[in-house]
């Protein structure tokens, strides 16, 4: 009881950091969202404020182009300073230089003759990047600039136009747009990543929480079928992935039942495993005596038995590790194929129209464990026999005589110096159902009183031999499982 609640601390403690991952997971949403929009303006900005810097000076130009062909057309360009100065100070510059070709006018208030020029520039002439970065300029120099701006704002044949100002003014104004573009970029981008987040939060972010969230309870509870997931009639990757999902949930769900009975099974065998070892050491006490006969029949076949009794009480010791899924790793060594083949075709009942053809050479050696390579031979060995004896019974129920039915055990050492061993028979070939659970426990067989475990504990076998088995053939001439078992 004392190690309940720190079962269930436990089990909060590995839920929480799912839950915190998805919060900050639609925070960093949120804030992608904002950032990109924000990024966005700013590379908006920089165009338009480079804009607005030259529709400010083109203002400031043309009205001083005015100022300066009236200050031209004066007789004798008489005219008072004080005029002077109202005319450039409502023109808002310091000097005005007007080209008209054969006639120059110059008007330069005094105060300010000698004041040095910070940059010069033409705003006919700038390409679009030079008016962003003459833009970036006037910013950085914070109002305290001289500039010279060189154009012909007003089209007058033969004219040109060079104004001198601070940039104080200028400096003002493109600050004042800067803090509007930025209010309403700012709004924008809020609204615009609010209601971007809200759609993606629907579309995406809740159908993910709610795959984890299965996901994690499935992990806690994975015998509840209240755990499995309902998933959505999406077309999209989501919907695929929630389907997905649900059908690995049911597959896993099967698989732990399949476990557990295979458990309950080791369990069950476990209780009968004293009582069937004493029948056994029986058995082997009486094949021993029998090994002590004169008869030379006898002894062969008490050899046999001997061998036989052996491998039963190894079964016996590891069909609970089976249950386990703990299979012991094998003890290699060159084992004679042709001798192991020819033992299993001696202990294997005989079958009534069904012949074994051992062509194996007598020399090939696989760096296999002996009883494992029984094993596996037994099995498929025992289900060909089996497939052709119901074909057999099936002809003769059916009225037809029953064809001759052989399994055929051949191999040899393939290029890379492993080697092949094929079973073959002439038998009716798996069904479709048996070629798609063709190692899954209990699903696999298709003969009457079969377990379904013969193909699956030669999967596991060659898995832990670092082999493999293949179905290299099944149709209506028959079938042929493939053995390959690499080099020692």
């Amino acid at each position: 009881m004392s190690d309940l609640p720190a079962a269930r601390q436990g089990r909060k403690a590995r839920t929480e950091p799912t839950a915190s991952v998805a919060s900050r997971l639609s925070l960093r949403l949120l804030a992608l969202i904002v950032s990109t929009i924000l990024v966005i303006d700013v590379l908006v900005y920089l165009p338009s404020v480079a804009k607005f810097r030259r529709d400010f000076l083109s203002q400031r130009m043309a009205a001083a182009q005015i100022a300066a062909l009236s200050l031209t057309e004066m007789p004798g360009h008489a005219v008072s300073e004080a005029l002077k100065e109202t005319l450039l100070g409502t023109a808002g510059v310091d000097g005005v230089v007007l080209d008209l070709g054969e006639r120059r006018a110059l008007i330069l208030r005094d105060a300010d003759a000698d004041a040095p020029i910070d940059a010069r520039y033409s705003i006919q002439t700038a390409t679009p990047v030079q008016l962003i970065v003459h833009a970036l300029e006037t910013l950085l120099r914070g109002g305290q600039g001289r500039i010279e701006v060189q154009g012909a704002p007003l089209d007058i044949d033969g004219m040109s136009l060079s104004v001198v100002m601070d940039e104080t003014e200028l400096h003002a104004a493109m600050l004042v747009y800067t803090r509007n573009i930025a209010m309403i970029s700012l709004l924008i981008a809020g609204l615009t990543g609010l209601v971007v987040y809200w759609v993606l939060f629907r579309s995406i972010v809740r159908p993910i929480r709610g795959i984890m969230a299965a996901m994690v309870a499935f992990r806690n509870r994975p015998d509840d079928p209240t755990t499995s997931l309902a998933p959505s009639d999406r077309r999209d990757e989501i919907g695929m992935a929630e389907r997905e999902l649900a059908r690995m949930q049911a597959d896993l769900r099967q698989a732990l039942g399949q476990r557990r009975r295979l458990a309950m099974l080791g369990q069950a065998v476990g209780k009968v495993n004293h009582d069937l070892r004493n029948i056994l050491a029986t058995a082997q006490l009486s094949s021993e005596r029998l090994q002590q006969v004169d008869d030379p029949g006898a002894q062969k076949a008490s050899t046999r038995m001997v061998r036989a009794i052996d491998r039963a009480i190894g079964l016996c010791e590891r069909t609970l590790a089976y249950g386990r899924a703990d299979e012991p790793l094998p003890s290699k060594a060159d084992t004679p194929v042709h001798a192991v083949a020819a033992e299993v075709i001696a202990a294997t009942e005989p079958s009534p129209g069904v012949t074994w053809d051992n062509q194996i050479p007598e020399d090939l050696t696989a760096y296999a464990d002996p009883d494992h390579l029984y094993r596996m031979l037994l099995n498929l060995t025992r289900n060909a026999a089996q497939a052709l004896t119901a074909k057999a019974e099936a002809r003769q129920a059916a009225g037809h005589a029953p064809k001759p039915g052989r399994v055929t055990l051949t191999g040899h050492r393939d290029g890379e110096g492993g080697v092949v061993v094929r079973i073959t028979d002439n038998g009716p070939g798996l069904p479709r159902e048996a070629r798609e659970n063709l190692f899954v426990p209990f699903a696999g067989t298709q003969a009457k009183g079969g377990s379904g475990l013969g193909l699956t504990i030669v999967h596991e076998l060659m898995l832990i031999h670092g082999g493999q088995v293949t179905l290299e053939r099944s149709d209506a001439q028959g079938t042929t499982f493939r053995l390959r078992f690499p080099p020692g």
